[in-house]
């Protein structure tokens, strides 16, 4: 089965924990359980985005050996807090040194899973306006449409981190990519906080099934694609 979950905010190899903040409380150890629970080894589960506190690759040691401990295969995505977060080649290279073999990364390229194609990216801010903001937006829904045409299986199921769609904002650029490409379903995190949940886009719109999967906001308790 597929599964999801995003903005896990893992800080076993620094001192930034989230327990400070309401509904995070014992977290690590509540998403380990939820975890164990639902998920087999032959499950694969895509995190989107907001993976590691961590500043530098090395630094994640900690949080993707424990990611690497738990049941089934997973696939990992950008998110705006993984500053770590270097180029794919070298992200691998540190998994295969660090024997993190259930570990995949998504960023300008596709998956299947047992018939299920993935894609996706990081996305951005849905009200940008100064060139620099508009310049990185244009980049992530160019990769978005790269990821989408590199899946063997189309429609493929998108993942991104940022929502395309916040209360009354829409990001169109991202949209513009999701609609051309035919899409239906499409998951995402960022979003924290009973505020900001509340806008959160749940449900058909445009033809699209959306689904924010930010971990406070699913109890950090994976949920099911298919």
């Amino acid at each position: 089965m597929l599964y999801t979950i995003g903005d896990l905010h893992l800080s076993l190899g620094c001192d930034k924990p989230m327990d400070i903040f309401g509904g995070w409380n014992d977290y690590v150890s509540r998403l380990e359980k939820s975890w164990r629970r639902l998920i087999t080894p032959d499950d694969t589960v895509v995190i989107a985005g907001d993976i590691s506190w961590a500043m530098k690759l090395e630094e994640t040691y900690n949080d993707f050996k424990f990611i690497n401990s738990l049941p089934g295969e997973k696939i990992i995505l950008k998110g705006n807090h993984d500053y770590w977060w270097g180029t794919k080649t070298k992200i691998e290279e540190f998994l295969q040194k660090n024997t993190f073999n259930t570990i995949k990364v998504l960023f300008n390229n596709s998956y299947t899973v047992n018939g299920i194609s993935i894609a996706g990216s990081r996305g951005w801010f849905y009200d940008v306006k100064d060139a620099e903001n508009k310049k990185v937006l244009n980049r992530e829904a160019a990769r978005l449409n790269t990821s989408i045409i590199a899946a063997e299986n189309k429609p493929p199921v998108v993942f991104l981190h940022y929502p395309p769609i916040f209360g009354d904002y829409i990001c169109d650029e991202i949209m513009d990519v999701l609609k051309q490409n035919s899409i239906t379903q499409c998951y995402y995190g960022h979003l924290h906080g009973r505020a900001a949940h509340a806008k959160a886009i749940q449900g058909i719109y445009e033809g699209i099934k959306f689904k924010m999967v930010s971990a406070d906001g699913v109890d950090f308790t994976p949920v099911l694609v298919r």
